[in-house]
């Protein structure tokens, strides 16, 4: 048994007879093999008693600590596992269990289906990356074919967040790892492309942000790389100008492309602030274009998750809290409603503490149903590989709590839940439309 510290405790054990509600309890099973969501919860009602005696167990494993009682609920040596009538009770409960199990084996088959699809998802992810690392290689030397193939990647997650407005938004994991330049133009796409159905952009208004957010740092090219590998903090003052210069150079590049000027505009203005705080002019809103306001709030957003030093990274659900709390009147007001709602309040990749006391690491989000999104819970009985995936939009028994700073997870829960350095989003566009989203 493993106290939430990490450190393992001695056992304590109730007998099934003497379960009350309030016991943290463990139930030492496969997860296949009982009806309940965990393996581990704090009893909250009678029927869960009900069920649990229903198990055929004589004892159940017990945590004090976590328990909400005055006392040892029962003393380990009174334990009644000698009752001569237990076999026969046994018997009559394990029948029960089929018709219980039902519902749990629907979940198991849910939860086989969403992994097969994080699966896609990852690929789709490291197939695209890979390409927007070739395209941005070629686009000076080819960039009439560069620039096509661009557009078929935008027409995708177009059609995706257009036509698919339930596409399931993914946190990856730490085997899609890549460039971190055009993982952050991916990241900043992907999220900007999420926002185009919340804020009533057309398809082609939805393509002219698309290309802007994958072609918004293309200046950076002309910077030289030794600034582009440092902390904020550390630039002299004539090295954070040449740096934001980047907004400028791509203007050039992107005239030397014949982008049109909606996309320049989005490369141009891209650190433009609403209160006229940014650069390279200093306008305010209604001097920067729509779409160059979306890309300017995620392009924010990505490089708080994910700064050059990672030491200094908010976790998602801090970014979004400290734009909202400290930064809302540097952005279009309408496009940071729809970001937080899209995103949540604990946005993919935020570690939370779940209402059964569990820990678990947002993995998905469908942007129709941000509040209840998938998570997976660290269970020290359940293998990493095999880890327990929630959709909290069927469990509705349980809510998130609030968020945790993953370096104050205990060592062992952090190695299960392997929260990444690096947040970065792909989508889901495989429901059809009238589908629901996982």
């Amino acid at each position: 048994m493993v106290a939430k510290n990490g450190i393992p405790n001695q056992a304590h054990y109730v007998a099934v007879d003497r379960l009350r509600i309030g016991l943290y309890i463990y139930i030492d099973l496969p997860w296949f093999q009982h009806p309940f969501t965990l393996n581990s919860f704090r009893i909250a009602s009678d029927e869960q008693i009900r069920a649990l005696r229903n198990l055929g167990e004589t004892r159940f494993r017990y945590d004090p600590d976590r328990s909400l009682l005055p006392s040892d609920p029962e003393p380990r040596e009174n334990l009644p596992d000698s009752d001569e009538s237990l076999p026969k009770i046994q018997e009559d409960r394990r029948a029960q269990q089929p018709a219980a199990l039902s519902g749990k084996e629907n979940r198991i088959r849910l939860l086989s289906e969403h992994r097969q699809r994080i699966e896609k998802v990852n690929k789709a992810f490291l197939k695209s990356t890979t390409l927007l690392r070739n395209l941005n290689r070629n686009l000076i030397n080819a960039p009439t074919v560069t620039l096509t193939e661009m557009g078929e990647l935008v027409e995708q997650m177009v059609q995706a967040f257009l036509e698919h407005p339930e596409a399931t938004l993914h946190v990856m994991g730490e085997e899609c790892g890549g460039d971190e330049i055009f993982s952050h133009s991916l990241n900043v796409t992907v999220l900007c492309m999420m926002l185009t159905k919340g804020l009533e952009l057309g398809p082609e208004q939805a393509r002219i942000l698309g290309l802007g957010a994958i072609l918004h740092d293309i200046g950076l090219m002309d910077v030289p790389d030794r600034l582009l590998k440092l902390r904020p903090d550390e630039y002299t003052r004539p090295e954070r100008d040449l740096r934001a210069m980047h907004c400028e150079y791509g203007l050039r590049i992107g005239r030397q492309l014949g982008l049109p000027a909606d996309v320049l505009a989005v490369i141009f203005q891209h650190h433009e602030m609403v209160d006229g705080s940014g650069y390279p002019l200093g306008s305010k809103q209604d001097k920067i274009t729509l779409p160059a306001r979306i890309v300017a709030l995620v392009n924010y957003y990505d490089n708080l998750c994910n700064p050059v030093d990672f030491t200094q990274a908010m976790t998602p659900h801090e970014a979004l809290s400290f734009l909202f709390g400290q930064r809302r009147n540097k952005f279009d007001a309408t496009v940071l409603q729809r970001l937080i709602r899209c995103l949540g309040v604990y946005p993919p990749g935020s570690v939370v503490t779940l209402s059964n006391d569990a820990i678990a690491m947002v993995m998905s989000v469908n942007p129709a149903r941000p509040l209840r999104p998938w998570v997976k819970v660290y269970d020290e009985s359940v293998s990493k590989e095999e880890a327990i995936l929630l959709d909290l939009e069927q469990e509705t028994e349980i809510t998130i709590i609030n968020a945790v700073r993953p370096a104050l997870l205990p060592p062992v829960i952090a190695a299960y839940l392997s929260p990444r350095k690096r947040v970065s989003y792909f989508f889901d566009s495989s429901a059809q439309p009238g589908q629901g989203g996982a």
